[in-house]
């Protein structure tokens, strides 16, 4: 009888697909988290969840034409998510209108299409890898789009780290240095693109945000100063994807849900216990006062 050490370890020494999953999940988790952390700052939280639901289309039609197959799969994602991301800014600019509402319509609109399309063309087992994600999922195409991504997006992230900082808590001081704010928000909206099509192997389209955003929020639990934040968020992201790809494994359910589930648990454990504005924190720091 294996003991938990060896519940823990077996799956990943004994699979070669839990191993891939999981690097691929580290990989992301390097990457997107970061990005999260910025998203939370600039409050557009619910953005990253937008643009995770507008990649679909492109991937649908990607599938249809090539089945399953990565490179077709990205092309066509990346292509909808840009359109959905540009398209927000470009459609409230035109109409006067608020962009979170024009995100909404085109979201809604993307997710309807993409559902539409991958019925159409596959069955049940292909719609719930698409919007769930599969361990399975990750093969070498898959792996090296994750390495890729990540490599890309911590390279830019280098260069773009002060703007973005100035953009979340100076935006007017930012734009009297001639910080380009607008074409550094592009840039950040493609790579939170990238990085939502390089987690959906795994993850799933409608999973993929959840390791981007829930390590993200409760990061704010475990430190003030964005670096801090930003270390702790993958850290989290980290435990998320090795937890959940366990769970995936034991209960037999698609890995996006059960990644997702278990970062939700470290965001709850945040939470309570998290030192910087925690529950717990914040209940000591009223007994001590009172």
């Amino acid at each position: 009888m294996r003991g938990p050490g060896g519940l823990i370890l077996d799956p990943f020494l004994d699979y070669g697909f839990m191993r891939r999953a999981l690097v691929g999940c580290l990989a992301v988790s390097l990457a997107a988290p970061p990005l999260g952390v910025f998203l939370m700052l600039r409050r557009m939280s619910l953005t990253a969840d937008v643009l995770g639901h507008g990649i679909l289309p492109g991937i649908a039609a990607g599938f249809l034409l090539a089945g399953l197959s990565v490179p077709a799969m990205a092309v066509g994602g990346l292509l909808a998510g840009l359109v959905v991301a540009l398209g927000a800014g470009a459609l409230s600019r035109a109409t006067g209108g608020r962009e979170d509402a024009a995100l909404a319509a085109l979201y809604l609109c993307a997710l309807a299409l993409g559902v539409a399309l991958v019925a159409m063309g596959g069955g049940t087992a292909e719609l719930t890898q698409l919007l769930f994600g599969s361990a399975l999922g990750v093969d070498d195409a898959a792996l090296l789009l994750m390495a890729a991504t990540a490599t890309l997006s911590l390279g830019v992230l280098a260069f773009a780290w002060r703007p973005l900082v100035l953009e979340c808590f100076d935006p007017s001081f930012a734009q009297a240095v001639g910080a380009r704010g607008g074409a550094w928000h592009m840039v950040f909206l493609a790579l939170v693109v990238l990085n939502l099509l390089a987690a959906f192997q795994a993850l799933g389209t409608l999973m993929g945000v959840g390791l981007m955003m829930l390590p993200a929020v409760a990061a704010r639990h475990w430190s003030r100063e964005v670096g801090g934040m930003v270390y702790a968020a993958v850290a989290l992201a980290a435990g998320a994807s090795f937890g959940g790809l366990l769970l995936s494994f034991h209960a037999d359910v698609p890995s996006g849900p059960a990644v997702v589930l278990v970062a939700g648990l470290l965001w709850a454990g945040s939470l309570l216990f998290g030192p910087v504005e925690g529950v717990t924190a914040r209940l000591r720091r009223r007994h001590l006062a009172g």
